[in-house]
C-alpha cells in the first residue's frame, strides 16, 4: 500500500531519518554517534526507493530514528520518537517490554531471544553492541511494504549488511561460539504491527522475525562454526578490551542447525 502523506504536516522524525541525531540531549557515549556508514549502504544497496510523501517513506524514518533513540539516548525523557507513559515493544508474540527495559538490556538482547548462538542473558548492553558491530559494521534497514495506515501501522522491512569479521559470542548453554566471517551479505526481514499516536510518536511495536536466520547467514557450512569449552574469556576481555563483569559456566555444546 502506498499512501499519500503530507510531510509539511509531519514531524521531523517521519521525514527525515537523522533529524534525532541533532537534538541536544544525553548521548550514552558523550556524543551524537555517526550513521552515515549506514545511510552510505541503506543508500547504494536499498531495494525500495518511496516517494517522500509516501506512508513508506515516513515510517522508514520513523523506526530509523526510533533505533537512534533506543540505542543511544540513556534517559528515556529524551525520546521523542515514542509516547513513555504508553509505549511497549514485543517480539514473535512474546511478553511485552517497557521502553525501560530496552534501556536497560539493549537493543539486540530486547530483540534475540537465548539460542544456539547467542543468550541475551550472557551479554550485557555494550557487549552485544559490540558484539554484532564488530562483525557487520554496517547494518542497514528498509521498510519493504506498508499494508495498513495509522494509526496501526503494518509492515514489512528488511535489514542487511556484510560479515566482515568474525562473530564471537555466548549462547544459551554459556558456551563461547565463534563464527568465521565470510565476507559475503547478511539479510533478513520480519513483519511489525506499530500503532501510533496524532504526533506519530509510537505507542507500541509487535515484531516478528526469525532470528536464527542470521545466524544460518553467519555460517553456509559447519567448517565455520568454533566452539570453545572454556570461560577464560568474554567479548569483553577478549575482543574489547577492559574488565568483564560476566562469568558463564560451560555445560554443553550448542545443537547444530
Amino acid at each position: 500500500m502506498s499512501g499519500g502523506c503530507n510531510p509539511s504536516r509531519s514531524p521531523d522524525y517521519v521525514t527525515d531519518p537523522d533529524s534525532v541525531l541533532r537534538d541536544k540531549v544525553t548521548w550514552r557515549f558523550g556524543r551524537a554517534p555517526d550513521y552515515t556508514m549506514n545511510r552510505r549502504t541503506y543508500a547504494e544497496t536499498k531495494s525500495k526507493s518511496h516517494a517522500t510523501d509516501s506512508i513508506e517513506h515516513l515510517v522508514e524514518n520513523l523506526v530509523k530514528n526510533w533505533e537512534v533513540e533506543a540505542s543511544h539516548k540513556p534517559i528515556l525523557e529524551e525520546w521523542r520518537t515514542i509516547d513513555p507513559t504508553t509505549y511497549t515493544f514485543s517480539v514473535n508474540g512474546g511478553p511485552s517490554q517497557t521502553a525501560k527495559h530496552m534501556l536497560q538490556v539493549g537493543t539486540y538482547n530486547a530483540i534475540i531471544s537465548p539460542n544456539s548462538y547467542y543468550s541475551p542473558e550472557n551479554s550485557s548492553f555494550e557487549t552485544s553492541h559490540k558484539t554484532f558491530k564488530r562483525m557487520m559494521p554496517s547494518f542497514a534497514w528498509e521498510v519493504l511494504e506498508v499494508y495498513s495506515p495509522p494509526p496501526v501501522v503494518a509492515f514489512r522491512w528488511r535489514h542487511w549488511g556484510t560479515m566482515k569479521s568474525d562473530y564471537v559470542g555466548y549462547n544459551d548453554q554459556g558456551c563461547r561460539i565463534r563464527i568465521k566471517a565470510h565476507g559475503g551479505q547478511i539479510d533478513i526481514q520480519g513483519v511489525t504491527v506499530a500503532k501510533v499516536n496524532d504526533k506519530f510518536q509510537i505507542t507500541s511495536l509487535e515484531t516478528w522475525f526469525d532470528p536464527l536466520e542470521m545466524f544460518a547467514q553467519m555460517r553456509p557450512d559447519d567448517k565455520t562454526l568454533n566452539v570453545e569449552f572454556d570461560d577464560r574469556d568474554t567479548p569483553e576481555e577478549e575482543d574489547f578490551g577492559g574488565p568483564s563483569r560476566y562469568r558463564f559456566p560451560i555445560t554443553s555444546s550448542p545443537g547444530q542447525d
